[in-house]
């Protein structure tokens, strides 16, 4: 007997309900017909990705930031070497 596929969406909505805590682990398996163990590793995933995500965001952010700063420091530099030249 091969191994169950589910789809990344129906892992998503079960790792969701066990963020939320509503029900228990054992309570969605039985709802779900998912071992406990997998949903705790989909919970796990999820948080984890979104961690990352909330992390690679604050990195774009401060590169955004960076940049719009190395951005005015040049055009500063060149409106001062035009007046000074």
């Amino acid at each position: 007997m091969g191994r169950k596929k589910y789809s990344k969406e129906l892992k998503a909505r079960i790792a969701l309900d066990a963020i939320k805590g509503q029900k228990t682990i054992a309570e969605l398996a039985s709802e779900y017909g998912v071992q406990a163990n997998q949903i705790s590793i989909w919970k796990k995933q999820l948080l984890d990705a979104a961690l990352l995500l909330l992390a690679t965001e604050k990195i774009k952010m401060l590169r955004r930031k960076r940049l719009n700063e190395i951005i005015c420091i040049k055009r500063s530099a060149n409106c001062k070497s035009k007046l000074i030249g």
